[in-house]
């Protein structure tokens, strides 16, 4: 044995982590979509939620990224803790899935090249040159993180097999045979490793993944392995248990300590059956026996899956335990709002989640503004205090929303790496303050009405009753400008920019009212300029809304991006004949009000 032995299994090692990094990020970018689907729609049934659990964690080969998911989702309100239980069992035995993938080492494939096609040495470069076929033959990104998959499972076998090429060397030394009968004499030695490198490398598969590598050496027997995997469940589910807690509210903690009981029990369960079985002698065929890649497997798999089945009755006393170890916080302010608690760094890994959360704060956030902007010309029609309050309170609110989701966005944006998804990125970070400035035209509605009322003036009722048809035209603008965003309709989007025109055309004809009863002494100097300062508010609600729905078609038509300016030129040039007829149609209907 030398240093160089030592290189090429860390080696071996680090492609193995890295192998299995590429590979997980690839799978739960790629799926992202469909686990956000099928998380928010599950159902209170338990063993529903078990095969979910159980099928994500297979398909996104990590339990952590599954739990601390669906601990955010808890936190956020969309699922009940009850609801998440059997998803936390289902992701612990959705995990031994690697394990059975990493047993294609014991592949015997003497004679048959069927079989030889399974082996590690032939997956690997087969993989590779997939994954690299894909990634440079293909530019749209779903072909392109498909191959990032499988480049991440060549190098995974890559990795491992170095790795057992260094433990075959290592084994001339001595030094495996006497590691690992030391483990087989002290149990409780062997646990605290398990614990140990499962914590410290984040991941329960890779450190079982690590010891299937060193089965290769023909020196590993079940009563050196068994504890191991026990203490491998144990320091996962710590790993899981801190991600969980950081900055979460008191259910989503309560997920991560599910998962901790959850998984004490299940250490306790294996050791003690384990030691009873092997006194009573039902062990004794095994125990000593030496174990391979497919036996560490199988053990994993069997362990995970008995123990979910003897415990799942156990996880309503799970619950309370839970309960009563995360106790409820505080009534919260009106500003640490459910809806902004949503918004958890535990969703980044999983884009898709990330966004739905901005998605329906952002949609609240829209109506709270229009909201605001109705209740604002009701003080101009009326002038109430308590309502003008309101309405400031509201606004403030509004600020603190657009600052929380501004600020979630950015620290999203590390973690963005499909181009759809830079896409929604992008159009939210406009929207945002898009939807924070129509709030503020509300705030400059009220301050218009308290200073006519500070100053005792009004306005006539020539004018009220003009503002009442603006009022009217505004509110269908953004009306279309909620369905806009909600359902990213292009056809509501397209409704907004005639009425955006019709807008100024009606701003300018009461500005021209204005001027004659100004000459006539119908109103006041005072009250006039006030007046024509709500115009300018009204105008520029409508172009607010018009930048909203034009940014919505740019999102939905690419094409139109790089032109997006001379599209809405073209459009106001008269150039778009269905555009003119809406504009005309919308322009006769709201004039013959006035």
């Amino acid at each position: 044995m030398d240093i160089f032995n030592v290189l090429t299994l860390l080696g071996g090692l680090a492609m193995f982590l890295y192998g299995m990094r590429i590979m997980g990020d690839a799978l739960k970018e790629s799926s992202s979509g469909p686990l956000k689907n099928a998380l928010e729609k599950l159902t209170n049934t338990p063993v529903k939620a078990f095969l979910l659990g159980l099928g994500m964690t297979a398909i996104i080969q990590s339990s952590t990224a599954t739990i601390v998911i669906t601990s955010g989702l808890v936190g956020a309100g969309i699922i009940t803790l009850r609801q998440s239980l059997g998803i936390i069992v289902g992701a612990n035995v959705g995990t031994t899935v690697t394990g059975q993938i990493i047993r294609l080492l014991d592949v015997d494939a003497s004679g048959t090249s069927f079989l030889q096609f399974f082996k590690p040495s032939t997956l690997a470069p087969v993989a590779l040159i997939i994954g690299i076929v894909i990634i440079m033959g293909f530019k749209p990104k779903g072909p392109v993180k498909t191959g990032q998959i499988f480049i991440g499972f060549g190098i995974l076998f890559s990795g491992l097999l170095n790795m057992t090429d260094a433990v075959s060397t290592l084994q001339e030394s001595g030094i495996i045979e006497h590691l690992f009968s030391r483990l087989g004499e002290n149990p409780f030695l062997a646990y605290t490793i398990g614990a140990g490198v499962a914590f410290v490398l984040q991941s329960s598969s890779a450190t079982i993944g690590i010891l299937q590598a060193f089965s290769t050496s023909g020196q590993l027997t079940f009563n050196a392995i068994y504890a191991v995997l026990v203490g491998i469940y144990l320091g996962d589910c710590v790993t899981t248990a801190i991600v969980c807690n950081i900055g979460a509210k008191p259910d989503a903690k309560r997920v991560g300590t599910v998962n901790i009981l959850f998984n004490l029990s299940k250490s306790a369960l294996i050791l003690i059956a384990v030691t009873v079985l092997h006194m009573m002698g039902f062990l004794d065929g095994i125990w000593s026996s030496i174990v391979d890649s497919g036996a560490i497997a199988n053990t994993n798999t069997i362990f995970n899956l008995a123990c979910a089945i003897l415990l799942f009755p156990m996880l309503p006393l799970f619950e309370k335990a839970s309960l009563k170890l995360n106790r409820d916080e505080p009534k919260q302010t009106a500003h640490d709002d459910e809806l902004l608690d949503a918004l958890s760094p535990v969703f980044f890994p999983t884009p898709a989640l990330a966004f739905g959360r901005c998605y329906d704060a952002l949609l609240v956030m829209y109506g709270k503004a229009r909201s605001n902007i109705q209740q604002a010309f009701n003080v101009i029609a009326a002038y109430d205090e308590e309502t003008a309050e309101h309405v400031l309170q509201q606004e403030e609110y509004v600020d603190v929303m657009a600052d929380r989701i501004s600020s979630y966005l950015v620290q999203l944006f590390p973690h963005i790496t499909a181009q759809n998804h830079v896409e929604i990125l992008n159009h939210y970070v406009t929207v945002v303050s898009e939807f924070e400035q129509l709030s503020d035209y509300a705030e400059d509605i009220v301050e218009i009405a308290r200073t006519l009322q500070k100053n005792g003036a009004s306005f006539s009722k020539a004018v009220l009753s003009e503002l009442n048809v603006l009022r009217l035209l505004l509110d269908r603008i953004l009306e279309f400008g909620q369905q806009t965003f909600a359902k990213r309709d292009v056809e509501a989007a397209r409704h907004i920019e005639p009425l955006e025109q019709v807008v100024d055309d009606m701003v300018n004809a009461l500005k021209e009212n204005h001027l004659q009863r100004l000459r006539s002494g119908e109103c006041s100097t005072f009250s006039g300029t006030e007046f024509l300062n709500l115009l300018s508010v009204a105008e520029h609600i409508s172009d607010t809304v018009s930048d909203i729905g034009v940014a919505t078609i740019a999102r939905v038509t690419p094409e139109l991006r790089p032109q997006v300016h001379d599209y809405v030129s073209m459009l106001h040039s008269g150039r778009d004949e269905a555009f003119n007829e809406e504009y005309q149609e919308a322009h006769d209907r709201f004039f013959n009000l006035l």
